[in-house]
């Protein structure tokens, strides 16, 4: 099995930002991962050109711990919309998150055209 290299990973955090939980959140150069669960565990994958807006979202509760939730909007028909939720460095995360969508989609040559719905689009080049 081939080693992946992960650019960030991190832990939902719970109590006094803790991370004591069983979600966690893995970065490659080419998409997101999200693993839930203990017994039954469930792993998402988002591959980042797919990301069409990302939010930062820091209510009292977790700015207190030095947490932020990142809330993202997908072109991804299984999973439209998604929370990181409650993580360390939130902002530097975004930031690096977003840049990473945007290369990603430069280098698959993916432009807004590709996220419009159905009757939105026409035929043009």
């Amino acid at each position: 099995m081939a080693n992946i290299e992960y650019v960030w990973k991190d832990k939902k955090r719970t109590l006094f930002g803790l991370p004591l939980s069983f979600t966690t959140y893995k970065l490659t150069s080419e998409k997101l991962m999200i693993e839930t669960g203990f017994l039954n565990k469930k792993e998402e994958e988002i591959r980042l050109y797919r990301i069409m807006d990302l939010t930062l979202n820091r209510p009292l509760g977790q700015r207190i711990f030095g947490l932020g939730t990142i809330h993202c909007c997908t072109a991804d028909k299984s999973t439209p919309e998604f929370d990181i939720l409650k993580i360390k460095n939130s902002e530097n995360v975004k930031n690096m998150l977003s840049d990473m969508v945007e290369k990603q989609r430069e280098e698959k040559r993916i432009v807004g055209r590709e996220f419009m719905t159905d009757g939105d689009c026409d035929d043009e080049i």
